[in-house]
């Protein structure tokens, strides 16, 4: 019996040590380094407060326990960050991004970009993100039907972002009148205009992000939602209509069906082309490892944070599906993300 457990106790080290031997260099790499969590909006939004929450928790689960530093990168959608990963940053995986859940979607309709959203690599997603219309009680609007009988103001981030995508399409295929006022640096930005009476509605504001900053608004019935980027309405906002309902034709339900899709992506974090793959094995064990990580879910629902997790391996495969869009769909898109 001895001799047996020897020999059972010696194959088992043998089928460990390439784990061990795979496990170990990763760990030294990111010992003692820092590493960085580009965000692609201003501070206070869904993509700031998930993409922060993560560099909080990620850190504990990465072998070698490295730090992430937060930094906010707003521009273009996301678009800025989007680019600095493909073009500038190390692609060793020591940079992560909270960017756009537009990202496939945008590559894809603006040719300008020159990015190839497929050589990017996800992690994992934290929420699904479903993006709302709002506007506040002064503004005197009631429902979806006031803005297809007069024209109100809707403040937005920028091209290939949900605050102008959303607006968009409704404008061509739901009847709205909005007047998109473009140039703010996040979703924050857009309510405190809003609230200073600059615009008089919020053209995506996730329902995640909500609940965090603005909670009143859902379970107290302090402003008003016109819209939900979803295909099925959710719990939380059950008479609130979603993009494809609200269109006016077939050809409407199907680009508002599109856009609305992009919820899944969510508040995901990727990281950069190139990164080895054991690297980047290890950076999804570990998201993965977070996501069931008592301290982290604690932290989530102290702070109202929604979660609804997913895995590097079925974003990217959303990517893959994204870019599979009818060409003249992909174009018409194209057009309202300018």
């Amino acid at each position: 019996m001895k001799r047996l457990a020897f020999t059972l106790l010696s194959a088992a080290l043998l089928l460990a040590a390439p784990l061990q031997a795979g496990a170990e260099p990763v760990a030294d790499f990111y010992r003692g380094k820092s590493l960085r969590m580009l965000i692609g909006y201003g501070p206070g939004g869904g993509y700031d407060i998930y993409g922060r929450l993560v560099a909080e928790f990620l850190p504990r689960h990465i072998p070698g326990n490295p730090m992430i530093v937060p930094q906010n990168m707003p521009g273009g959608g996301s678009f800025v960050a989007a680019k600095f990963m493909a073009e500038v940053a190390p692609k060793d995986g020591t940079v992560f991004g909270s960017l756009a859940q537009t990202l496939a979607l945008d590559s894809m309709t603006n040719t300008a970009t020159k990015i190839d959203v497929t050589k990017f690599n996800y992690l994992g997603r934290v929420v699904t993100n479903i993006d709302t219309g709002v506007t506040l009680p002064k503004t005197g609007i009631k429902s979806f039907e006031d803005v297809r009988g007069k024209q109100y103001v809707v403040g937005t981030s920028g091209g290939g972002s949900t605050t102008v995508l959303f607006p968009s399409a409704l404008n061509a295929y739901a009847g709205a009148k909005f007047k998109l006022v473009r140039g703010y640096s996040g979703t924050i930005d857009i309510v405190l205009a809003m609230e200073r009476g600059e615009v008089d509605i919020v053209g995506a504001y996730g329902l995640p992000g909500i609940m965090v900053s603005q909670p009143g608004w859902v379970t107290r019935g302090e402003a008003t939602f016109l819209y939900q980027a979803s295909l099925k309405r959710h719990r939380l906002i059950p008479n609130v209509p979603t993009l494809p309902e609200l269109a006016t034709s077939e050809d409407g339900r199907v680009i508002l069906h599109a856009a609305a899709s992009t919820g899944e992506f969510g508040r995901s974090i990727l990281t950069t082309p190139g990164v080895p793959p054991e690297r980047l094995a290890a950076l999804r064990t570990a998201f993965a490892a977070m996501l069931k990580d008592p301290d982290f879910l604690a932290a989530a629902e102290k702070r109202n944070l929604m979660v609804d997790p997913g895995t590097g391996e079925e974003l990217d495969a959303l990517v893959r599906d994204t870019l599979k869009l009818p060409q003249d769909v992909a174009v018409k898109i194209g057009k309202m993300m300018e």
